[in-house]
């Protein structure tokens, strides 16, 4: 068995500026990744621009990321870093400018490769990389892990590169201004790399041990989510800061799981309904979960998953998420589409311990 996390994680209130020696310290002049909106909204790249400032740091912005970001859209970053002149990338924002800033970061260091060597085996370094999270879902601050959307395929799939970032500062601060939706979507996500890295053919005792505490986590804050959802009332009007805490917790911890094994059958459904259909990634994978468990051998192992979010039966956790995300109908042809996508997707399937055949996969869809 092994463990590797390279990434130094640093979590708090205040925690840009707390470390902003360390975030510093990767170098002259930063390009900030991130989207239009959401970062100036909730203070992240505020304070970002801060802690940079007080140091001395120049930096540069580019705030074209969009949600699921595209290949041309990383090659965009990459010719405006290397005109600025930018010697490491700081992600700010959800998974994608964390993803995106990863991938960003390999193409600025390389600049006289094209975008090919995206899904290419080459021994290529990157820019150091830093991420501020500012949802809680993907885990992207500590994954090796930069999934992009490949249009000429109509999909998304992770870049062949592993790139930890150096540095990862986790403020749940940045939480209170996500709206419901995100709030939720992003917390299934995170679920989901808990489940699929504990049912993994690449588990072993030490991811685990990460999912486990995630889980348990989740156990603690799920009938809030609910709630929330219920009461239709912003997250920042119905949660507790220690809510806000321990999702930013279950997403860290969810990504460290995930390092160690990647994930499975669910996330690799949930891609076609995400392109064709526009839904949400964590919406997308979280309808995936029941049958997955419910088609999953070792029942055994099922039902230590369910014990530890606090669910009695499947039926019990499928009737939650139903209500917490809502169903989503998927029609006929693109089930059939993405049942054949799964099965010829060797990387998915040598994650699922047994063999996976059409007609069990086909039982997935509710």
């Amino acid at each position: 068995m092994q463990i590797y996390m390279p990434t130094n994680v640093y979590s708090g209130s205040n925690c840009v500026r707390n470390h902003r020696q360390e975030l510093a310290a990767l170098g002259k002049k930063a390009l900030l990744v991130t989207g239009r909106h959401s970062s100036r909204a909730n203070g992240s790249l505020e304070d970002v621009e801060n802690a940079l400032q007080e140091e001395g740091r120049a930096y540069a912005i580019f705030n074209r990321i969009e949600e699921n970001p595209s290949i041309e859209t990383v090659m965009q970053a990459r010719d405006f870093g290397i005109q600025e002149g930018v010697d490491f990338v700081i992600g700010i924002g959800g998974g994608s400018p964390m993803d995106a800033a990863k991938a960003i970061a390999l193409m600025i260091a390389n600049p006289q490769e094209g975008a090919g060597i995206l899904y290419e085996k080459q021994e290529l370094d990157a820019l150091p990389v830093a991420e501020i999270p500012t949802t809680a879902g993907t885990g992207s601050e500590v994954t090796p892990y930069a999934i992009l959307t490949i249009h000429a395929r109509r999909t998304k799939q992770s870049i062949s590169y592993r790139i930890y970032p150096k540095l990862a500062l986790i403020d749940s601060r940045y939480l209170k201004t996500a709206s419901l939706d995100t709030l939720i979507d992003t917390a299934v996500d995170a679920l989901a790399h808990l489940i699929e890295s504990y049912l993994n053919t690449n588990a072993n005792a030490y991811n685990r041990m990460f999912s486990e505490k995630g889980l348990s986590l989740f156990a603690e804050v799920r009938e809030e989510l609910l709630q929330c959802r219920q009461m239709g009332r912003e997250p920042k009007l119905t949660l507790s800061d220690k809510v806000f805490e321990k999702l930013m917790q279950i997403a860290a911890v969810a990504g460290m799981a995930i390092t160690h094994t990647s994930t499975s059958l669910p996330h690799g459904l949930s891609y076609p309904v995400t392109y064709e259909m526009g839904v949400s990634h964590g919406k997308a994978v979280g309808i995936f979960l029941p049958g997955f468990l419910e088609c999953y051998q070792a029942q055994e192992d099922v039902q230590a998953v369910l014990g530890n979010m606090g669910f009695a039966s499947v039926e019990q956790f499928t009737e939650y998420l139903d209500e917490l995300l809502g169903k989503v109908e998927i029609s006929d042809e693109l089930w059939k589409k993405d049942v054949e996508l799964i099965m010829g997707n060797q990387a998915k399937l040598k994650n699922y311990p047994f063999v996976m055949d059409e007609e069990t996969l086909y039982r997935f869809r509710r």
